[in-house]
């Protein structure tokens, strides 16, 4: 599933809520365009909300596991926080706090998912339109075994979508990831000890959000 429909989603639950405002939305997904967000910040101050999203996280979680530079500088989890913290100090976006700070606007940050480290393959086997997420999968006719997932027959009474009459879903728990029986061992040794999401760990689940308010 892509995010594209990120902004329609805001505004039609803003329009649910009862909510008549004027929003902006935008979002962050390299330097550029956080620079000009900062240098354009001003702008947003004529909005009665406005949405940031910063992608920069969720992209270095998928880069420790395709690339090998940042594999080497995230080597465990405290590594992967510490380069988290780094970027952070360095970026636009703790600039961009700071003028915030100063002006009399609240702030809401917070995240659509978090993500756990993963390090135990299982088998799950499915057709070519079984979703790609190694920590979760639907789609019709997955073959797997009972004991190692968390399964949802009935996609409805979990208020998921149902795409046909065989939908159904499979979520991983613990430290356990999804891969095929074809080429298990290369798969299985390519992802182990990567941040995933898509599953029901409480660190997936879980949504933190803090509220800050302006100095003055």
């Amino acid at each position: 599933m892509n995010n594209q429909f990120e902004e329609d989603l805001i505004r039609l639950q803003l329009s649910r809520l009862g909510m008549k405002c004027r929003i902006a939305y935008e979002k962050i997904s390299n330097h550029k365009t956080g620079n000009k967000v900062l240098e354009n910040i001003k702008n947003y101050f004529n909005y009665d909300f406005t949405i940031l999203v910063y992608n920069f996280v969720d992209i270095l979680s998928h880069a420790r596991t395709s690339q090998e530079t940042i594999r080497e500088l995230s080597t465990d989890e405290a590594a992967y926080r510490t380069l988290t913290l780094s970027w952070f100090q360095h970026s636009y976006l703790f600039e961009l706090l700071k003028v915030l700070a100063e002006e009399s606007c609240k702030v809401i940050i917070t995240t659509d998912h978090g993500s756990t480290k993963v390090s135990n393959p299982i088998k799950v086997v499915g057709d070519r339109d079984t979703s790609v997420n190694l920590r979760y999968k639907q789609g019709k006719n997955l073959k797997y075994s009972p004991k190692e997932v968390f399964e949802i027959k009935n996609p409805e009474l979990a208020q998921l979508p149902k795409f046909n009459i065989s939908t159904s879903y499979i979520f991983s728990t613990g430290d356990d990831f999804m891969a095929y029986p074809n080429n298990f061992n290369h798969y299985a040794s390519y992802y182990k000890n990567t941040f995933q999401h898509g599953g029901i760990s409480l660190e997936e689940m879980l949504i933190p959000f803090i509220v800050l308010n302006p100095l003055k």
